[in-house]
């Protein structure tokens, strides 16, 4: 079924910002990107998703590989012994001794789906060199897979040395989104989209992605806040 997505502001980055925009999505693919009402109107069957805020691209994590290999993300049920954030650092290592595969693989779901509420759609890697479990569990989650290339030759980034521990956060970087997102929106590319429950980009950027209500990767819902 086709379904329009629709917000006070869309921004599809490097198109011009539609107030009161839509997004319409056939399958995984976009169809139409315009005015709410334009939109509705040459499409009228389809079903139709309000949404707070902005409409964006997905995200792109940049430090996607240290999140999955170097955090633990723990569960809800050791909330009150080790916290809701990523452990890095000491703290990972320690668990990391005794840890067994079980155990691993539980976090590097979680990791995964937390990625996803914040409005992540592309990872970078590679991760051909890691598990099959992390691999098999990346596969599964529908993130797309990216490498970032120099002179042609695709290359790692593990984030910039001494900007601390990796963060959930894609903004947290620093860059705008522009910058962030995994691209520009354009009709007939892929449904990597996600919404935050801000005003604008000014402040997405001061808020970050924990504003993220909805995560849409190649046509499906996969995260929804509300």
């Amino acid at each position: 079924m086709l379904t329009i997505h629709a917000a006070p502001l869309v921004l599809p980055v490097g198109a011009a910002a539609v107030a009161e925009g839509a997004v319409a999505v056939d399958g995984d693919r976009i169809a139409a990107i315009g005015p709410y009402e334009d939109v509705v109107a040459a499409h009228p069957a389809a079903r139709v998703r309000r949404w707070p805020g902005l409409l964006t691209p997905g995200l792109r994590q940049d430090r996607a590989r240290e999140l999955l290999t170097r955090c633990y993300h723990p569960d809800p049920r050791e909330a009150d012994e080790l916290g809701e954030l990523p452990l890095w650092g000491e703290a990972f290592e320690r668990l990391a001794a005794t840890m067994d595969t079980a155990r691993r693989a539980g976090s590097v779901r979680r990791g995964l789906q937390r990625m996803l509420r914040h409005g992540t759609t592309h990872v970078v890697g590679p991760f051909g060199a890691d598990g099959p479990g992390l691999r098999t569990a990346l596969s599964r989650s529908g993130l797309v897979q990216v490498q970032v290339q120099v002179q042609g030759r695709p290359v790692q980034v593990p984030g910039p040395p001494g900007d601390g521990p990796p963060d959930l956060d894609p903004f947290v970087g620093g860059g705008d989104l522009a910058a962030t997102a995994h691209g520009p929106l354009t009709v007939g590319g892929r449904a990597d989209l996600a919404v935050f429950d801000v005003a604008d980009e000014a402040a997405l950027r001061a808020g970050g992605a924990r504003h993220c209500v909805a995560t849409v990767l190649a046509g499906r819902l996969v995260h929804r806040a509300r």
